[in-house]
């Protein structure tokens, strides 16, 4: 058995074990108590505090940690947000929790008005959600869940209930999302792609009209810094974003704000390699899944692609050209096995020279480039450091047979983390925390960080395979149920 806490078997109990017992001190026990604080009985919230519901993405990065504790617990995550999936397919970016008090967060439900505006597009009646959606990572967390306890898995039918989701999912974004008419997906808002106030949408929300300062209370500002957060001015055009999507009933297509993003699709790709998996477990053929992933992959490259900037760029697609900003996610590519030798190697490149300075000034990913001039090392994604999106890289690192970078980088994740009382992110100089505490996918990718790093030369026997026999996984075996 790992050394990892262990959550019990049933989910609303709330009762860590360790076994063997493993010192209070011990960075495991503190990332567990981090979930098990976040944990309401059926989802894990980001923060109490300042995320009091339950979030797309951030439940697909809790999940795939929580495999390590729980795999019951985990695939309980991932099926109550996929129980709030609307009829058209797409995955809300928030799933509200009703006991959670309207002015605990903004836009609240009665912002959103999912159940009436959303009528059409099919947003549930039972449940409250948003009308945005987050990157699509869930169906890559999936498989690595069922691969954790697969006899689990089974016999409770979690992948045959989960894969029509999925893959509705999917083609909701492939087909009502292709507004570039490209091959990959938009994003119709700065907050569904998750990077929210990243300098690469500067120009394009520049043509959206924001929302009037008193329509709106940011309840953000009652637990972070306000030179942390988003500025007032991008705060309304948010707002305004939001609003006339909800106006025009959730149609997609409409908008003034329409954007290709690099990290989007290549987690899109990532999942659809993923999706082809969870097809052949469940006795389907996932050849056109895998021919699919490797059509988007190829579009990827035509579209965003800028050899001159060594980096992927986000395309504005009312703009009619790429932003010429170098963004986190523009690396994200990187966990893409597929990729051209030449751009792994101009990307591994770019993620260690000056433009984001990792193994000489940085020791964790910053979510914007160190030399442009909206660098900010504490303002939300225009520099800081966060766990995700490092995760990403260092899978990407490893995938790629740069294992002794993806291994420095797996050790200042993990350790900035419990320094960082498994902050939202960080300083990405210093580590100094940032945003909210007892952060949940920083706790989450923490613990699945924290297991025994996979030997060299030898692939896993789970895991989302690419081409040389690599994965996105880093186990070289199923983990144990919890």
């Amino acid at each position: 058995m790992d050394r990892t806490a262990q959550l019990t078997a049933r989910p609303a109990e709330r009762t860590i074990a360790y076994d063997p017992p493993l010192p209070v001190d011990s960075p495991h026990v503190r990332a567990a108590r981090v979930l098990e604080e976040n944990w309401t009985g059926t989802s894990t919230v980001p923060s109490r505090s300042l995320y009091p519901h339950q979030w797309s993405w951030d439940s697909a990065f809790v999940a795939i940690g929580l495999r390590h504790l729980s795999p019951l617990r985990a695939q309980t995550e991932l099926e109550t947000l996929l129980a709030a999936q609307w009829a058209d397919g797409r995955v809300p970016h928030i799933v509200f929790n009703p006991s959670v008090p309207l002015d605990a967060y903004f836009p609240s439900p009665d912002f959103w008005r999912s159940s009436t505006a959303g009528h059409t597009a099919g947003a549930p009646r039972t449940v409250q959600t948003s009308g945005i959606v987050q990157p699509p990572v869930h169906a890559l967390a999936a498989w690595l869940v069922h691969c954790a306890d697969p006899g689990l898995s089974r016999a409770r039918g979690f992948l045959a209930r989960t894969h029509p989701r999925l893959a509705a999912w999917h083609r909701y974004l492939l087909h009502r999302r292709d507004l570039g008419g490209g091959g990959l997906a938009s994003v119709v808002h700065p907050w569904e792609q998750g990077m929210d106030n990243s300098p690469c949408w500067d120009a394009p929300l520049s043509r959206v009209t924001p929302a009037p300062a008193r329509s709106f209370r940011r309840a953000d500002l009652d637990h972070g810094a306000p030179e942390d957060r988003p500025t007032d001015l991008d705060y309304g055009r948010y707002v305004r974003l939001a609003a006339d999507y909800r106006d025009a009933g959730y149609t997609d297509g409409k908008g003034d704000f329409a954007v290709e993003d690099p990290a989007f699709n290549a987690l899109l790709i990532a999942s659809e390699h993923a999706l082809a998996r969870i097809a052949q477990e469940l006795g389907a053929p996932g050849t056109a899944r895998h021919a699919r992933a490797e059509r988007l992959t190829a579009a990827l490259v035509e579209r965003l692609w800028d050899p001159a900037a060594g980096v992927f760029l986000c395309r504005d697609v009312r703009g009619g050209g790429l932003i010429r900003e170098r963004g986190v996610s523009g690396l994200v590519p990187l966990l893409l096995p597929e990729l051209p030798r030449d751009i792994v190697t101009a990307l591994v490149s770019t993620l260690s020279g000056p433009h984001f300075g990792l193994g000489d000034t940085t020791r964790l990913v910053p979510s914007y480039d160190l030399l442009g001039e909206a660098f900010d090392a504490h303002r939300y994604w225009r520099g800081p450091a966060w766990f995700n999106t490092s995760w990403l890289l260092e899978r990407g690192l490893r995938v790629h047979g740069e294992r002794e970078r993806a291994e420095a980088l797996r050790e200042a994740l993990v350790e900035t983390a419990d320094a960082s009382g498994y902050a939202e992110y960080v300083d990405p100089f210093t580590g100094e925390a940032c945003g909210a505490s007892g952060f949940g996918w920083t706790a989450a990718l923490a613990l699945d960080l924290l297991r025994e790093p996979p030997r060299l030369g030898k692939a896993p026997a789970h895991g989302v395979s690419g081409a040389g026999g690599e994965t996105f996984d880093r186990s070289d075996k199923g983990g144990n149920r919890g």
